[in-house]
C-alpha cells in the first residue's frame, strides 16, 4: 500500500535544516529559497564549545543550534510549528504514520549513521540531520532528504534507529510540521531585524561565540603539538566545517545569496556589495580547510601555528564585515 502527498516536490539543497524548512514552507504556499530561510532565521554563527564533546573532541559550530533555523522563521513568517518527541520508537512510529495518513509532509531529526541510503563512507554519529517524509510504500518511508538530488526510501526499522539514536543531540524521535503560516513572503523590516541579529551573534562579547570564538579556537590550535594528537584535533575542526553541515565556506555562500535576495526585496542595493564581500570571506574558509587538509594528510609539514594564523585572518575579516553590516542596518 502506498500513501504519499502527491503535490509534494523534492528539492535539493546545500544544508539539511534550511533545505527542509524552505521545502516545507514552499509546499504550504509560502515560496522560499534555502538562502532566504537561512538568512531570515539568522542561522549564521560560529561557536567553539570545548565543554561539548563529539568523540572526545570539542564541538565547533558554524551555524546556530539545531531547530534554530526552523524556530527562527516563526515570527517573520507569522507561523506556528508543532514539535513532538516520544519516549519510545513505537510511539514515534505510530504518530508519524498517523500524520502521513492525514496527507501531511513531516520533518524529522535523525542520525546520519542509521540512514541506509547514505554511502558507508559518509555515515557518522551525527544526530541532528533533518529530512522530510512525505509518504509510505509498504514498509518503506518515502524520504525527501535535501542533501540528495533525488528522493530516497528508508525501511521503517532503519528510520526508527535513526530517529531514536543515543548520544549528543539525541533526536528522541523528534518530528515537526507547520500548523499555521500567516505570511507568504517576508517584508523588508523582518529582513533587517534578521540581519541585525546575525551581527549581534557574530560580534557578541562572549569568548566562545562569533569572531571571539574563532580567536579562542585559533589560540587552542596554536598550542597543539605537531604530532598525531594535533593532527586529529585539526582534522576534527575541518570535518566539523566541511562534512557536518555545510561548513564555514558553504554557510557564508548561502548567507551571501540571502543578502542578494534581501537587496531586491528591501531596495537596499548595498546589500549586494556585502554579498560579494562575504563570498570572498567564504573563499578564505575554503583556503583554510584546504591548507589544514594538506597538513593532516601529510602533503605538507604539520604546523599548527600556520593554521591558527589563517583562522585569525578569517576572524579579522568577519569582524570587519559584520561591523560594517551592523552600521548599514542600524
Amino acid at each position: 500500500m502506498t500513501t504519499a502527498s502527491t503535490a509534494f516536490q523534492h528539492r535539493h539543497a546545500a544544508h539539511c535544516e534550511s533545505g527542509v524548512i524552505s521545502s516545507l514552507l514552499s509546499h504550504h504556499g509560502a515560496p522560499m529559497t534555502e538562502a532566504m530561510a537561512f538568512g531570515l532565521s539568522s542561522g549564521l554563527s560560529f561557536a567553539y564549545l570545548p565543554f561539548v564533546k563529539l568523540s572526545g573532541l570539542p564541538l565547533v559550530a558554524y551555524r546556530m543550534p539545531p531547530r534554530a533555523i526552523i524556530k527562527g522563521l516563526a515570527k517573520p513568517m507569522q507561523a506556528r510549528f508543532r514539535f513532538e518527541t516520544f519516549r519510545s520508537p513505537e510511539a514515534g512510529r505510530a504518530r508519524l504514520d498517523a500524520l502521513l495518513a492525514e496527507g501531511r509532509v513531516v520533518g524529522l531529526q535523525t542520525s546520519v549513521f542509521w540512514l541506509p541510503y547514505f554511502p558507508q563512507d559518509m555515515r557518522f554519529h551525527f544526530n541532528a540531520h533533518n529530512l522530510l517524509v512525505y509518504g509510505r510504500n509498504g514498509d518503506d518511508y518515502l524520504v525527501s532528504d535535501p542533501v540528495f538530488e533525488d528522493p530516497q526510501r528508508c525501511a521503517s526499522a532503519d528510520m526508527a534507529r535513526a530517529r531514536f539514536a543515543k548520544g549528543v543531540l539525541a533526536p528522541k524521535g523528534l518530528l515537526y510540521y507547520p500548523q499555521e503560516i500567516g505570511r507568504q513572503q517576508p517584508d523588508a523590516e523582518a529582513i533587517r531585524r534578521a540581519i541585525r541579529k546575525t551581527c549581534r551573534v557574530m560580534l557578541a562579547p562572549v569568548p566562545i561565540a562569533g569572531v571571539r570564538g574563532m580567536r579562542m579556537l585559533a589560540n587552542k590550535i596554536e598550542r597543539l603539538p605537531a604530532d598525531a594528537k594535533g593532527s586529529a584535533f585539526i582534522g576534527h575542526v575541518v570535518r566539523m566545517q566541511e562534512e557536518i553541515g555545510t561548513g564555514g565556506a558553504g554557510f557564508r555562500f548561502i548567507y551571501a545569496a540571502f543578502l542578494q535576495e534581501a537587496a531586491t526585496i528591501t531596495g537596499r542595493h548595498d546589500f549586494a556589495a556585502f554579498a560579494d564581500r562575504l563570498t570572498t570571506i567564504g573563499d578564505g574558509w575554503r583556503g583554510f580547510a584546504l591548507k589544514a587538509a594538506r597538513m593532516i594528510r601529510g602533503r605538507e609539514p604539520l604546523v599548527p601555528a600556520t593554521i591558527a594564523q589563517l583562522l585569525r585572518e578569517q576572524a579579522d575579516a568577519e569582524e570587519g564585515f559584520f561591523r560594517d553590516l551592523k552600521k548599514a542596518v542600524a
